[in-house]
C-alpha cells in the first residue's frame, strides 16, 4: 500500500505536496509493515500534515509517534 490511494481520497494536494507527504512515508514506513498498519501511516501523515505540520522532519517525527488512546 503507498500513500497515493489515500491523498486521492483526502482532497487535492498540489504535485509538491504530494511529493512531501510521499517522502514522509517512504521514510516512515518499516519492512514487514502489513497493509492495515501502512494505512495508518498514511492517514496520520495526511492528518497531521492538514493540521498544519508542514515541516518534514517534523511531519516525520510526529507521524512515527503512535497514536494515544
Amino acid at each position: 500500500m503507498s500513500i497515493n490511494r489515500k491523498l486521492k481520497e483526502a482532497g487535492n494536494f498540489t504535485p509538491s505536496e504530494m511529493g512531501l507527504l510521499g517522502r514522509v512515508f517512504d521514510k516512515a514506513k518499516r519492512e514487514g509493515d502489513s497493509d492495515a498498519s501502512r494505512e495508518a501511516l498514511a492517514s496520520r501523515i495526511i492528518a497531521n500534515y492538514m493540521a498544519g505540520i508542514t515541516d518534514e522532519a517534523e511531519l516525520l517525527a510526529l507521524s512515527r509517534q503512535p497514536l494515544g488512546r
